[in-house]
C-alpha cells in the first residue's frame, strides 16, 4: 500500500473464512474514498462464477489488470481486501471464486475438512480455464489485457506459477507461498517445478524460510529449475518468516516480511510494464 493510504484495523470476523476464526487483531482493512469495489458475476464454460472486483474511482483510459488468485479459504474478506489495496495503487484487480462449482469454502470450520473435501477436488485445467474468462471480463471492464498480471496466495501461490506457463498474454506474476513440488493426481497433473521450462511471463516466488508446509529443499529446486529453463523468475526467501505471512488476519503474519513483500511485488509489476 501507499504510504498515505490510510487502511484501519478491526477485530471483527464478518466476511473471514470460519476455519481461521477469529480474526487477528493485526487484520487490516483498506477504507479508501478514491476506489470503487463490490461483488460481480463472470460467465465462465456456461456457468456464472462469483467474483470481487475493485478500481481507482477516477482512471483515464484502460486500467492494468491483477488477477488475484484466493488462499485455500476462497474469496474472504483478506483476498478482497488484497483487491482493495491493489485499487488504491491503480490497478483493476479480480478474485474470482474458483471453488464455486465444488462447493463453499464458508461451510468449513477446520482446515483439515476443507481441504480434503472441497480444495483437493478443484482441476487445476478448470481453474486456468476459468482465469482466462476472468480475463476476458476485465478487459470487457476497463481493464487492458496487454497489460495484465496475476499474484496469489497460499494455493493461489501455486496457481500463479502455473497460469503464468498457461496464458501468453500475462506480463508478470507474483506467487505468495505457493506450493512448489508434490504428488501428482488427476487434479493437479503438474507442480510449479514442471513448468519452470514454459514460463510466458517472469514469477517472482516470495516465501517464508520456517514454514513447514514448504520446505527449504522444495524452494531451492525450483530455484534450479528455473537456472537450467534460464528464466527471468526470482525467488525471495525471509528468513524469519513462516507460510501465509502476509495473512494479517493471522497469527502467522509477520509484518516486517509482508511489507517488504508487498512493495516488491508493485516493483515486479512495474518493472514488467505492468502499472
Amino acid at each position: 500500500m501507499k504510504s498515505d493510504d490510510n487502511p484501519t484495523q478491526t477485530l471483527s470476523n464478518k466476511g473471514f473464512a470460519p476455519a481461521v476464526s477469529p480474526a487477528a487483531s493485526t487484520t487490516i482493512i483498506t477504507d479508501s474514498a478514491d476506489i470503487v469495489s463490490g461483488e460481480t458475476s463472470i460467465p465462465t464454460q456456461g456457468e456464472n462464477m462469483p467474483a470481487f472486483h475493485a478500481r481507482p474511482r477516477q482512471a483515464d483510459g484502460p486500467l492494468p489488470v491483477v488477477l488475484v488468485v484466493q488462499e485455500i479459504f476462497g474469496v474472504h474478506e483478506h483476498i478482497r481486501d488484497i483487491c482493495r489495496r491493489l485499487a488504491t495503487e491503480g490497478y483493476l484487480a479480480v478474485a474470482p471464486e474458483l471453488y464455486f462449482r465444488e462447493g463453499d469454502p464458508a461451510e468449513y470450520d477446520d482446515i483439515p475438512t476443507l481441504f480434503k473435501e472441497l480444495v483437493s477436488k478443484v482441476p487445476d485445467s478448470q481453474v486456468l480455464a476459468d482465469l482466462d474468462h476472468v480475463a476476458n471480463w476485465a478487459s470487457r471492464h476497463g481493464g487492458d489485457m496487454r497489460n495484465m498480471a496475476i499474484t496469489g496466495f497460499c494455493w493461489g501461490g501455486r496457481i500463479t506459477w502455473l497460469y503464468a506457463a498457461h496464458n501468453p498474454q500475462l506480463k508478470a506474476g507474483v506467487a505468495w507461498y505457493g506450493k512448489l513440488t508434490g504428488d501428482k493426481t488427476l487434479q493437479q497433473q503438474k507442480h510449479p517445478v514442471d513448468v519452470a521450462v514454459d514460463l510466458n511471463a517472469p514469477v517472482l516466488g516470495l516465501y517464508g524460510a520456517l514454514d513447514d508446509g514448504i520446505p527449504l529443499e522444495s524452494v531451492e529446486t525450483m530455484r534450479q529449475a528455473l537456472r537450467a529453463a534460464n528464466a527471468k523468475s526470482e525467488i525471495v526467501v525471509y528468513p524469519e518468516a513462516g507460510h501465509a505471512f502476509n495473512a494479517d488476519y493471522r497469527p502467522s503474519y509477520h509484518e516486517e516480511s509482508a511489507k517488504d513483500g508487498w512493495q516488491r511485488m508493485l516493483a515486479w509489476f512495474r518493472q514488467h510494464g505492468v502499472s
